[in-house]
């Protein structure tokens, strides 16, 4: 018995240390973009749906907004085509995992597959590498930060999500976001289903939710675009340290492989 509760402890024990003390540092990653300037970011999570992603393209299109969407990979398989036609609408495609699999049930090695596969694949089908990954439930571990690192993709959040595992009606999504809204907020959506009827609610409630988001004077923007002005500066501070370093600029590297 003894052996059984030293074993159990200590499977608890490597558990918190590699899925719940990761927690700790996500402060780091990015919540929200700079707050010297009124932009936002609306995101998109759990796409592409066949059915429901298009309505939301549309619907977009409509106002000529623009948003970030993070892509599951075995749903970007089956629907390729409402992939590409993502970025040439002028959004972003990030990466949301390739099984939309909660990390803390992943190991190093999974991990490495649900970000490295969903990456591949969204570059061949958008022709453009990913930059930024939101992991499903929002639930990191020890070894995200690794895979994130070789395949240079930053980790994402958000500061405002109208709608989480309890469903909210399209009017108080709306009112939500417009209350909550603030200079450099990232908002999380989605466009395919976890929640139930999910994307119908959502597909209901963009109208207003943009309306009121540029009557109060904010621009929407992808994340790529909220975060360049502070990749921008760090660029500028890091620029005399740089040109002191020998080999010139960064190595262009070859095509990357799953190991």
């Amino acid at each position: 018995m003894t052996w059984a509760r030293l074993a159990l402890t200590g499977a608890v024990g490597a558990w918190i240390g590699y899925a719940w003390l990761p927690h700790l540092v996500t402060p780091a990653c990015v919540w929200r973009g700079p707050r010297s300037a009124r932009r936002i970011a609306l995101t998109f999570d759990d796409g592409p749906d066949p059915a429901w992603t298009p309505r939301i393209l549309e619907s977009l299109a409509a106002r000529s907004a623009r948003g970030t969407f993070f892509l599951v990979g075995q749903r970007a398989a089956r629907a390729p085509d409402v992939v590409r036609a993502i970025a040439p609408a002028g959004h972003e495609v990030a990466n949301h995992g390739w099984s939309h699999r909660s990390l803390w049930l992943s190991g190093p090695a999974r991990t490495e597959v649900e970000i490295g596969r969903s990456h591949l694949l969204l570059s061949e089908l958008t022709g453009r590498e990913p930059r930024h990954f939101r992991p499903a439930w929002g639930m990191v571990n020890a070894a995200m930060f690794v895979a994130l690192r070789r395949w240079k993709e930053r980790c994402v959040f958000w500061s405002i999500q109208p709608e989480g595992l309890r469903p909210r009606v399209a009017a108080g999504q709306a009112a939500h976001v417009i209350r909550r809204a603030h200079p450099g907020a990232i908002i999380d959506l989605h466009d395919a289903e976890g929640v139930a009827a999910a994307p119908a609610r959502l597909l209901e409630a963009l109208p207003a939710m943009i309306d009121g988001l540029r009557d109060a004077g904010y621009t929407l923007v992808t994340v790529a675009e909220l975060l360049e002005r502070a990749d921008d500066a760090g660029a500028r501070l890091r620029l005399v340290p740089e040109a002191t370093r020998a080999g010139g600029g960064p190595g262009t590297g070859g095509t990357r492989h799953l190991p």
